[in-house]
């Protein structure tokens, strides 16, 4: 286990190694960030031994028409009626561990299964998922329609994690009221990086303990190692049924 307030370069490796060889067995995407976000939420703990996270949460980039009918429904219904083109790339909820039990399930998600990301300014909207992009080093256009001429480079950048210390009252982090404020989140950490697909991956944390820059700046190396595990399984099968 791994003391997130006090986190070192010696549980920053064991964590890293841990997360790379998550893709052994697996037969889809699904099942290696199953894995992941249970690991992380299980094994990232505060000073009295218990989980130092709320809620651990898997997102990929997927095409629409890749996504299955339950998903396509879940992402028809956030845009209120508007068309979706079956190569929009929507952000998919592929793992979620958390405290309650509605968290432990993608069909638990409200609003969150899957995000069709439509346009440039329908996600500069979505301040969250627009600052995840900038702050992994990327700009919006790319994750939208990827070029296969600049994606070997993305595929070899490290990205940078995209860290929020101060949860409560960030412009950020929405659903303060709903989740932030109840549930004593301080700071919000996620990693991940471009696949070979041309796919965006991130992995976030929802912490009830506060990550300082030099824990969230060791997260850059978990990421290039769970980067490993889940580009294993790229164009191949993304989801368990």
């Amino acid at each position: 286990m791994y003391d997130l307030a006090k986190f070192s370069d010696d549980e920053m490796y064991n964590c890293a190694l841990t997360l790379r060889n998550l893709d052994k067995d697996a037969r889809n995407i699904e099942e290696v960030a199953n894995r992941i976000v249970h690991h992380l939420y299980e094994n990232l703990i505060n000073q009295q031994g218990q989980s130092a996270c709320a809620l651990v949460r898997f997102f990929m980039t997927c095409p629409f028409m890749e996504l299955n009918e339950d998903l396509r429904n879940a992402a028809r219904n956030l845009v209120g009626g508007r068309s979706i083109m079956s190569n929009t790339k929507c952000l998919t909820l592929m793992a979620t561990a958390g405290d309650e039990p509605q968290w432990n399930t993608r069909k638990g998600s409200v609003g969150h299964q899957a995000i069709p990301l439509l346009d440039e300014d329908f996600v500069k909207r979505a301040p969250m998922i627009s600052q995840l992009i900038h702050q992994f080093g990327l700009d919006i256009a790319t994750v939208l329609e990827p070029d296969p001429d600049i994606l070997v480079d993305l595929e070899q950048t490290t990205f940078n994690v995209f860290y929020v210390p101060e949860a409560p009252g960030s412009a950020h982090i929405p659903a303060q009221d709903e989740f932030v404020i109840p549930y004593r989140i301080q700071s919000v950490l996620g990693f991940g990086g471009m696949l070979p697909s041309g796919n965006l991956f991130a992995i976030i944390l929802f912490s009830k303990t506060r990550i300082s820059p030099e824990v969230a700046d060791l997260f850059k190396w978990i990421s290039a190692y769970a980067r490993i595990a889940v580009a294993a399984l790229d164009k191949r099968t993304v989801f368990t049924g």
